[in-house]
């Protein structure tokens, strides 16, 4: 303080917090100022009379004009809080607390000491968050905000003089507690371990002065905000806030010379909202303005291609589905791997044991041995795109054999959902059965197919072994309990081919509803294709194989665009694709629905300094665009 002959004044630094405090432009600054101006409201004389042209622009209803007598109170309110009656000089001897709070963009501090009429001010502080600092959480910010008014304060609070400091942060109270620390939180607990102090949580509410202080509005101004943008983008950021019907009067609101309080600003042209300490750019509801963020952002709606179940087989052992899973703990033959094949009309199912990186040989071998030899050579198998079912040996050995190989598109499972079902319940009844070591596993295969086969299939509406072996119905432990009337037809006699007729006419028709029930649910949460030939689209990029030291989370979520050459299929709507994939990236040009999205082209008129947005090489070759120039030593090309 200054000792003068009229009295005693404080310092100007005590006080700049509050000489400092800019003039209110929006109902949000007014509230921002009220806060603290409140919270001191005892030492002010006739306070609700004074500060009325100012409570008056808190309400969102009342048009914002700062006029002469809403300046008049700011400036008398600031004198206020500066002047005697609140402002106290600092005694040692009295009880003293420590008030802190951080926002997004500055911290905010009142030291203040108990004297007989109540708990007076001593000085206030109040600082923009450093740029470093601007991306922290709310607890280490409130933190640094603690060490900077002990560094600021550090004459007034030393050794032993204990003083209590309130938080409205409760997890700072266990500060100390922390199971492992930075460097930073570490070197800040070290420092604050030489103050005598005790941590208190305070409501919010209760916060008014230090929140007010780290608000203020001159700090959330000068918050730094850079772009990367071409210059020439801005007109046309503008033309789309314009049109955007979301943000036109919202635009046009900002570009008044009265703003509304409001988290969004105008900066260049660009609106911006201001949220947790930092702006983040608005991008109108343009399309060609969404090219880029649609590449690079994710998508939350239900995904494209409706559900169109494969056809229903003519008669059991036609057509199966076959899938591997594993691998699983080896057993005493080094199997630790299942081969599921399951019937796609009967649904009678074996799940055989082999081992799970076995060659395409072996596993042909296993077909063979395991369905082939007893249910005779299918028509067609449903597959995913294992390497072993694409290889060339399968080819062949299946085109020898006139069997058409149906393989679902890459990464779709729903193609061939059938076996994927079988896998878990397989895995089910696997888990239950087997020991805690899981040894024996492969000895409970036999057990879980047998009662897999035997139990009524929801699709059919029968057991799987009556469909599949000609009406017969297998024998169950529950049969030697509970006697049953024996069936008197004779296998082969007019009356069992007729029962078995009805019954394969049956079991096609519960498989036909069944079909139905399943499409209706799944297409709730899907949408038709809006895909035809010669469209361009984006391509998922997780569909893409990784180039090595390439994280696929900071890929771009889409690829391309590309055009779609054909259709898979003759319904022009899909759900699978031809995509013309370029010739250097290795993977299958057929994608489901669900890994496409729509493509909106801009002119190259409206963007003439946007850069190439091809995805990366896969194979780490790139092609080149021309030479630009070369240079020779001597008769050798440099």
């Amino acid at each position: 303080h200054f000792v003068t002959p009229k009295g005693i004044r404080p310092l100007a630094d005590k006080i700049q917090a509050i000489v400092d405090w800019p003039e209110p432009r929006c109902t949000t600054d007014v509230r921002s100022f009220m806060g603290l101006a409140g919270y001191y409201q005892r030492f002010v004389e006739s306070y609700s009379k004074v500060a009325a042209p100012l409570s008056r622009l808190q309400s969102p209803k009342v048009p914002f004009e700062f006029d002469d007598a809403a300046r008049g109170a700011f400036t008398t309110l600031k004198a206020t809080m500066q002047a005697a009656p609140a402002l106290r000089i600092y005694d040692p001897t009295l009880p003293t607390q420590v008030t802190t709070d951080a926002s997004g963009y500055g911290i905010g501090a009142v030291l203040e000491q108990c004297h007989e009429d109540g708990w007076h001010p001593v000085e206030y502080f109040s600082q923009k968050v450093p740029l470093v600092n601007t991306l922290d959480d709310a607890k280490k910010k409130e933190l640094l905000a603690f060490v900077t008014v002990l560094k600021r304060w550090r004459h007034f609070l030393p050794g032993r003089r204990h003083f209590k400091w309130n938080m409205d942060n409760n997890q700072l109270i266990f500060y100390k507690t922390q199971d492992a620390v930075t460097s930073t939180i570490g070197r800040w607990m070290y420092y604050i371990d030489q103050f005598d102090f005790d941590p208190c949580h305070i409501p919010g509410l209760a916060n008014r002065a230090a929140d007010a202080l780290s608000r203020r509005p001159d700090f959330c101004a000068i918050v730094t905000t850079a772009f990367d943008l071409d210059d020439d983008l801005q007109p046309h950021f503008v033309k789309g806030y314009k049109s955007d019907p979301t943000y036109s009067m919202l635009y046009a609101e900002l570009s008044s010379d009265h703003p509304p309080a409001s988290h969004y600003r105008i900066s260049d042209g660009f609106l911006l909202l201001h949220t947790r300490g930092k702006d983040l750019l608005v991008v109108p509801q343009d399309r060609i303005l969404r090219t880029l963020c649609h590449r690079n952002k994710g998508r939350s709606r239900v995904p494209f291609g409706e559900l169109k179940p494969l056809p229903i087989p003519r008669a059991p052992r036609l057509s199966i589905a076959m899938d591997v899973i594993g691998p699983f703990p080896c057993d005493r033959h080094d199997h630790d791997g299942i081969l599921t094949v399951v019937d796609r009309l009967s649904k009678y199912a074996r799940f055989l044991p082999y081992k799970y990186h076995a060659a395409a040989p072996e596993l042909a071998r296993l077909l063979h041995t395991g369905w082939i030899t007893n249910q005779g050579v299918p028509e067609d198998i449903v597959s995913d795109r294992d390497t072993r079912f694409m290889s060339a040996f399968w080819t062949s050995l299946m085109t020898e054999s006139g069997t058409t190989m149906k393989p679902s598109s890459a990464r779709h499972p729903q193609t061939d959902g059938q076996t994927e079902r079988a896998h878990q319940t397989a895995q089910m009844m696997l888990r239950t059965l087997i020991r805690p070591d899981q040894k024996d596993w492969v000895d409970r295969l036999p057990d879980i197919e047998f009662a897999y086969d035997t139990s009524v299939h929801p699709a059919i509406c029968v057991t799987p072994f009556e469909l599949h072996h000609g009406g017969e119905k297998a024998r169950i432990f529950a049969d030697l309990l509970l006697p049953q009337a024996a069936d008197i037809d004779v296998p082969c006699s007019p009356a069992s081919v007729r029962k078995y007729r009805d019954l394969l006419i049956k079991a096609r028709a519960n498989m036909q509803k069944a079909q139905v029930r399943m499409q209706q649910q799944a297409n709730r949460r899907r949408l038709p294709c809006p895909f035809r030939e010669g469209d361009l689209v984006w391509v998922l990029s997780e569909e893409f194989a990784l180039e090595q030291d390439v994280s696929r989370k900071l890929l771009p979520k889409w690829f391309g665009p590309w055009e779609v050459t054909s259709v898979v299929g003759d319904d022009p709507a899909g759900p699978s694709f031809v995509v013309n994939i370029p010739p250097h990236l290795p993977v299958h040009r057929v994608f489901h629905a669900s890994k496409l999205a729509i493509y909106t082209p801009p002119s190259a008129d409206e963007f003439p300094g946007r850069r190439s947005q091809d995805p990366p090489s896969m194979d780490r070759h790139q092609e080149g665009d021309r030479v630009i120039t070369h240079r020779k030593y001597g008769n050798k090309p440099m």
